[in-house]
C-alpha cells in the first residue's frame, strides 16, 4: 500500500512545475526539482503544498489554477461553469445553486480568463482543408445596438476556429478570417464557403486568390421559406471544386449547412444569444467573455456526436489531433 502511494506521488510530481516567473525553472521540467512540502487545511479538507528547490518558494496544489483561494468546493465551481456553457443564465444558476449572483459572475470571470489563455495557447497548428463561415445577429443593451458574431468552422474536424463580435463591416470580417488563417496551416488550396455577403468576396479576391476555392450560397426566400438556392463559384475552377469535393469526407456540393448547424449550437450554449430571452447581454464585454468560455468548452470538452468513431465519442480537438 505504501509503495503504491509513493508511485502515485511521483507521478503527480512529474506534472507539477514552478509557477513563479522569477524562478529560472519557471514552467520548466527538471527531475527532482519539485518536492512535497506539507499540507494545509481548508473547509473541503486537506490540500497539498509543494516546494521548488531552485527558488525555495512553496505553493499550493491549486496555485495558478481557477480553483486558487476558492471558498467553495471545486465541484461547485465546475457545476456553475458547466451550466453557463449549456445555455443557463446567471440568475437561473444563482437560484438553482443557492449562490449569490455576484459570486456566479466572479466565478465565470475567472473561468473565462483561464479559458481564454487556454484557447490562445492550444488552438493553433490545425490543418485548414474545408472552412465554412457565417454570421449571427444579436443585440447588446437594447435592440437598437445590433451586434454581429462572425464565426468560422473547420468542417473535417468540426473545430471552431474563429470568432469576432462587432458591427457587420469589412474590418471585423477581416479580423475573423485572419484569425483562423494565422493560427492554422494551409498545405494546399482549401474549400471556403460562405453566404452571399459581398465582403467575403472582396477578402478572397484580395488575400486568398489561388489559396482558396471559394463559393457562395445564396438562398432566396418567400414568406420566410427557402424557395431556391444559388451556388456560385467565384475563385478556382470547376475541376478544382470537383477534386476538393471528392476528397472531402463531409460535403458533396457547395453548402453552408455545417456553419448553420454550428450557429445553432452556439445559440443553445450561450444564454445571451438565445432567441426571445430576457438574458441578453448588457455590454459587449460580457458577451465576449461567455463566447470565450463556450469556445473552450466546445473545442476541448464537449463530445460531438458527428465525430463518433466506433464506441468512442470525440471532441473537435481530439478529432483534429487524431488526424
Amino acid at each position: 500500500m505504501c509503495d503504491h502511494t509513493c508511485m502515485n506521488q511521483k507521478k503527480c510530481l512529474k506534472l507539477v512545475f514552478c509557477p513563479f516567473p522569477s524562478c529560472s525553472l519557471f514552467r520548466k521540467k527538471r527531475e527532482g526539482n519539485i518536492i512535497l512540502h506539507s499540507f494545509y487545511k481548508t473547509r473541503q479538507g486537506r490540500r497539498r503544498r509543494y516546494r521548488c528547490k531552485e527558488c525555495g518558494k512553496t505553493f499550493s496544489s491549486t496555485f495558478g489554477t481557477a480553483y486558487y483561494r476558492l471558498q467553495k468546493s471545486k465541484t461547485s465551481f465546475d457545476n456553475v461553469a458547466t451550466m453557463s456553457v449549456n445555455g443557463v443564465d446567471k440568475s437561473s444558476i444563482s437560484r438553482m445553486t443557492g449562490l449569490s449572483w455576484t459570486t456566479i459572475e466572479r466565478w465565470l470571470e475567472i473561468a473565462t480568463l483561464y479559458a481564454q489563455n487556454f484557447n490562445e495557447h492550444y488552438l493553433k497548428g490545425y490543418d485548414i482543408t474545408e472552412v465554412q463561415a457565417d454570421e449571427i445577429r444579436t443585440f447588446v443593451g437594447s435592440r437598437k445596438n445590433v451586434q454581429w458574431l462572425f464565426t468560422a468552422i473547420e468542417v473535417s474536424s468540426r473545430l471552431w476556429i474563429s470568432k469576432v463580435v462587432g458591427k457587420r463591416n469589412y474590418q471585423n470580417l477581416k479580423r475573423s478570417l485572419w484569425q483562423f488563417l494565422t493560427n492554422g496551416r494551409v498545405l494546399e488550396p482549401f474549400l471556403f464557403t460562405t453566404d452571399g455577403l459581398e465582403l467575403y468576396r472582396w477578402f478572397v479576391q484580395r488575400y486568398l486568390k489561388g489559396v482558396a476555392i471559394y463559393g457562395q450560397i445564396i438562398k432566396k426566400r418567400c414568406k420566410n421559406r427557402v424557395r431556391c438556392v444559388d451556388r456560385t463559384l467565384f475563385s478556382g475552377t470547376q475541376d478544382d471544386l470537383k477534386q476538393v469535393l471528392l476528397e472531402s469526407e463531409d460535403s458533396h456540393t457547395l453548402n453552408t449547412s455545417f456553419a448553420e448547424r454550428h450557429n445553432l449550437i452556439i445559440r443553445q450554449g450561450c444564454a445571451y444569444l438565445r432567441r426571445k430571452t430576457l438574458a441578453h447581454a448588457r455590454d459587449v464585454r460580457t458577451l465576449k467573455e461567455q463566447l470565450e468560455l463556450f469556445e473552450c468548452y466546445y473545442n476541448f470538452i464537449r463530445p460531438h456526436s458527428a465525430l463518433k468513431f466506433g464506441a468512442e465519442v470525440r471532441t473537435p480537438e481530439t478529432s483534429w489531433i487524431g488526424r
